[in-house]
């Protein structure tokens, strides 16, 4: 039987690398673009376009790493000149950084392909729409509300040679000097890219999937004070069987995208410095730790965010769910503990060598009416956010199916204890007046903790219709501002919601909502998954510098379309007052659709008529020459 499933496993893999290669290049890559003239400087051409203008393409190559070093990575320019030069009113630019993947057939079942851009009466343009194109980082000026090129696309960085990458995370937060990693969910992929002299982009490095055999589906990236990063890597060993790790230590997975996943440090180009495993030696409580198939020792072992703590030479990780679920068919995890509930504490005081030091299941509610296990309180756990300040040493994780958000005061002790201090229905009628309470299956993703440990700021794309059963109305989706001062500052805090009964008020320390913004308040489940912090302001030396209380945020309404949130492919800002309030900018369209939101959906870029996008994460960026 074991033989059998390591079969099964081993073909999955292969036939994913096999797709990867066939799909290596895009045939039709530019063949629409229409150039009048053509200007050769260096391997620069300016090309001529209807929608765009001038265009210029420039393409860097670097060789892969190790073993693969007759592998060659590239990126592609395309910069849209009229909007490349500096502000009107005098200022350096500041961008928005935005890893988006090329929306295609294979993200859809077979009766919804009709859908993709593209009429029957226009074949070509349809099967182009319908095959794999290029993902790529979009680039958009977000320097001055008003300016005539705020909101504007001014590049399109298109990678190769693989299509299909299904483009997830970038790092949380940008500082001078750091590379941009940015992860492929399903080609196990993660570029590592210069944006030193934005608008223009180049690439450091690539890492292959048979660069990290230890791991597969990377999820998130932390990049380190000396530019290094690491990364988690959700889903098991590339073949299934006993793995060796750069630590010498050995555990036993079952396959691509399975169980346990595991950290990677990289080097700034991309070159992998060491794998970590993330599972335990002895193995998990197999009633709460589900695999498919079901490993000898029980794991949930599938990290997906990711927060460090330098100075306390600690990491935690969140684990998620055995991320096969989401690369097959969407369908359903057949059991309910194939999400996790569990956070994972790391000792870093070796940087090349983490060591998980606790394993932590998140404690549920026993007064809780949601018997589905599926949508209890600690069900799903996403996305992990540290405090920074060097008095705090709290942390915050989330829980995607649970829709509750748990705090520990210090991440340093021997076995951190979590407890529950929000539910995301508490802000759904802050959204939608008209919506329920509940806050089960609310799909909430982001979190992150300004630099001054005030506010967490946190996304949530709602629930759909009928997700709870027949008579469920869904819930609305948005971003909200919670103030967590009086949690953080407290040393021993009493908020608590499991412990309180029901009618008891809660504690003093508990997070307020300050801030709220419903995003398609309307549409039950169309709301965001992820966001960004705007951590630069400008000082009157005419340079950027960072502040630790943002004035903006970044939103993207895209998860993962297998999934069954795929989102209307939008991209977002709000503004953020100093005591918390947030408002949607209105101001923020692309160029085509003139009303809030920057829309991905759209027939052509600047590299060519690929039709939509899927944009997932994004960052705040700004030139290093125009940075303090």
């Amino acid at each position: 039987m074991l033989r059998t499933k390591r079969r099964l496993a081993v073909a999955f893999t292969a036939a994913l690398f096999a797709s990867a290669s066939l799909l290596a290049t895009h045939p039709d890559a530019d063949a629409d673009v229409q150039v009048e003239t053509t200007e050769a400087s260096g391997d620069v051409l300016v090309k001529h376009t209807d929608a765009y203008g001038d265009v210029l393409v420039s393409t860097s190559r670097v060789q892969g790493n190790g073993q693969h070093s007759d592998k060659v990575f590239s990126v592609t320019n395309h910069v849209v000149r009229k909007y490349a030069q500096q502000d009107t009113d005098g200022k350096p630019q500041k961008y928005l950084l935005v890893w988006a993947g090329d929306e295609n057939v294979a993200d859809t079942v077979a009766q919804d392909a009709e859908s993709l851009p593209g009429s029957l009466q226009d074949p070509v343009n349809k099967a182009r729409n319908a095959l794999p194109a290029q993902d790529f980082l979009a680039v958009i000026d977000v320097t001055t509300k008003g300016s005539p090129s705020y909101g504007k696309l001014v590049n399109t960085v298109t990678v190769g040679p693989l299509v299909y990458n299904e483009p997830h995370h970038m790092q949380y937060i940008w500082h001078k000097g750091d590379p941009v990693y940015a992860g492929g969910l399903f080609s196990s992929i993660t570029y590592s890219f210069d944006v030193s002299a934005l608008p223009k982009v180049t690439l450091n490095g690539g890492s292959l999937p048979t660069d990290t055999p230890g791991g597969s589906v990377p999820d998130a990236y932390w990049v380190l004070n000396d530019g290094t990063a690491y990364a988690t890597y959700m889903g098991g060993p590339v073949l299934p069987g006993p793995y060796r790790y750069s630590d010498g230590s050995v555990r036993t997975g079952n396959g691509f995208a399975g169980s346990p996943g595991m950290v990677v440090h990289f080097d700034q180009n991309a070159n992998v410095l060491s794998e970590s495993p993330a599972a335990t030696p002895k193995g998990e409580d197999p009633k709460r730790c589900a695999n498919l198939p079901q490993l000898g020792k029980p794991t949930c072992a599938n990290p997906h965010g990711i927060s460090v703590r330098e100075d306390l030479d600690t990491m935690i990780t969140a684990d998620f769910v055995e991320p096969r679920t989401l690369i097959l068919d969407p369908v359903e995890p057949p059991s309910p503990y194939l999400f996790r509930r569990t956070v994972r504490t790391w000792d870093i005081s070796d940087r090349n060598h983490p060591k998980v030091t606790s394993v932590s299941y998140l404690p549920d509610d026993p007064q809780t009416d949601m018997k589905n296990p599926r949508y209890r309180d600690n069900s799903a756990v996403m996305e992990a956010a540290v405090t920074h300040q060097p008095g705090h040493k709290g942390a915050f994780v989330q829980t995607m199916k649970g829709g509750a958000i748990y705090y520990t005061p210090d991440i340093t002790a021997p076995n951190p204890q979590w407890r529950k201090v929000w539910d995301d229905g508490a802000a759904l009628k802050a959204f939608n007046p008209n919506s329920g309470s509940n806050g089960a299956d609310t799909n909430g993703g982001w979190i992150w903790v300004s630099q001054n440990d005030q506010f967490l700021y946190h996304t949530m794309m709602g629930r759909h219709k009928g997700t709870l059963g027949p008579n469920d109305p869904g819930a609305p989706g948005g971003v909200i501002a919670l103030d967590i001062s009086k949690l953080v500052n407290e040393e021993n805090p009493e908020c608590d919601l499991h412990s309180k009964p029901e009618g008891k008020p809660k504690a003093d320390d508990c997070p307020t909502l300050p801030g709220a913004v419903g995003i398609n308040p309307n549409e039950p489940g169309k709301g965001p998954h992820f966001g960004n912090v705007d951590n630069f302001e400008l000082g009157q030396d005419g340079k950027y510098h960072e502040t630790d209380q943002p004035q903006r945020l970044s939103m993207t309404d895209y998860f993962v379309a297998r999934s069954g949130h795929g989102g209307d492919h939008k991209l977002w800002l709000t503004t953020v007052s100093e005591d918390g309030e947030l408002s949607l900018d209105k101001d923020f369209n692309d160029e085509f659709v003139h009303e809030p939101g920057w829309d991905f959906n759209r027939q052509v870029w600047p590299h060519g008529p690929f039709g939509n996008a899927k944009p997932h994460t994004t960052l705040f960026v700004v030139a290093d020459e125009d940075v303090k």
